[in-house]
């Protein structure tokens, strides 16, 4: 990867024409080829781009392109679907060059699939009489996550999300609404999940006759944190 900080202008050409008029500016050069300029706010997002793969050429300024005689050089980029991406610089103020190796790549922590496994081993951890039937029980609109039986026989469809928001609890609602209609699991409670749940899905989960429960995902891994409930 190559770091440089640069007083540039910039212009795009493809689908539509963009211009950053004269300013200091990061311009970031990835191993793969792509392109992207960043100013020193606007937090992750490029000013402009341009992903790979892509050809970038150099050339020395020619005067007749800038009258104000700021250019020294000049960096033309052209992806495959023929945009263009034009860097004048004026004046580098700093150039780094980094070897950053293979990336081993994003591994996620705590997801909605590793709550909904650890939960399926161990039900009681959602409230004490329940175990598990089945996890991802099909209903004709999608799975629920986990059905299980109560202590009294009855069954129980539970919903598990990271954060509980309305849309989970509608969800839920919906799956209830199916699972009812079937004679063979007669009575079925519902039960959101969540390591947050927001106040007003609370609320409606609560006026719906649906039960509440926070968990806490590092006690359910082993971890040293007691988990939260609330019923």
């Amino acid at each position: 990867m190559r770091l440089i900080i640069a007083r540039c202008q910039v212009d795009y050409a493809g689908k539509l024409t963009a211009h950053l008029p004269w300013a200091t500016r990061l311009i970031m050069v990835k191993a793969d080829g792509s392109i992207q300029i960043h100013a020193d706010d606007g937090a992750y997002k490029p000013l402009n781009w341009m992903s790979a793969p892509c050809l970038m050429t150099r050339q020395e300024a020619d005067p007749a392109l800038d009258p104000s005689g700021q250019l020294t050089e000049l960096w033309s980029v052209r992806n495959r679907s023929g945009d263009t991406l034009q860097i004048g610089l004026a004046e580098i103020l700093s150039d780094s060059a980094y070897e950053l190796g293979r990336d081993p790549g994003l591994r996620k922590d705590g997801v909605e699939k590793h709550l909904q496994r650890l939960l399926a081993e161990d039900p009681s951890a959602i409230r004490s009489d329940l175990s598990l039937v089945q996890r991802e029980y099909q209903t004709p609109i999608g799975p629920v996550d986990l059905l299980c039986r109560a202590g009294d026989g009855s069954y129980v469809a539970v919903e598990v999300k990271r954060r509980g928001e309305i849309d989970g609890v509608e969800q839920l609602t919906r799956y209830l609404e199916l699972l009812r209609r079937d004679s063979l699991l007669g009575r079925v409670e519902g039960v959101f999940v969540a390591q947050q749940i927001k106040p007003q899905a609370e609320v409606v989960a609560l006026d719906r006759g649906i039960a509440c429960v926070r968990v806490d995902y590092d006690a359910l891994r082993g971890a040293d944190h007691p988990e939260e409930r609330l019923f």
